[in-house]
């Protein structure tokens, strides 16, 4: 059983918003944990990543519009995506950093189309 589970995903217009939320366990409150996403017929990219002391990273294309955040209380960790362009269509994961084949789960579908 994959311990990180993704949802939060849907349909929404460009310039529109969706959090994302991903269900650790308590064993991930010691690790960097991060948001990937894949694009039809691209290669799977980092989008964020928080560390344990609650210190965001950004990708270029994600500053400014994605904020990362993590609730070690709850065992989650969400990216609020606002701003959304097509381009940020994609299958959205959540992994450590640096990732690990163990953790790759399902997965959330993102689609920006009007």
């Amino acid at each position: 059983q994959v311990p990180l589970v993704e949802s939060g995903g849907g349909l929404v217009p460009p310039g529109g918003s969706l959090r994302l939320s991903c269900k650790t366990t308590h064993i991930f409150n010691i690790k960097t944990l991060a948001w990937y996403r894949q694009a039809p017929g691209k290669e799977r990219e980092l989008v964020a990543s928080i560390s344990t002391f609650d210190y965001p990273s950004y990708e270029d294309f994600a500053k400014g519009r994605f904020t990362i955040s993590r609730d070690n209380a709850k065992d989650t960790v969400d990216l609020q995506m606002n701003d959304l362009t097509p381009e940020d269509t994609g299958v959205y994961y959540c992994n450590t950093r640096p990732s690990s084949q163990d953790y790759w789960g399902q997965g959330t579908q993102v689609t920006v189309s009007a």
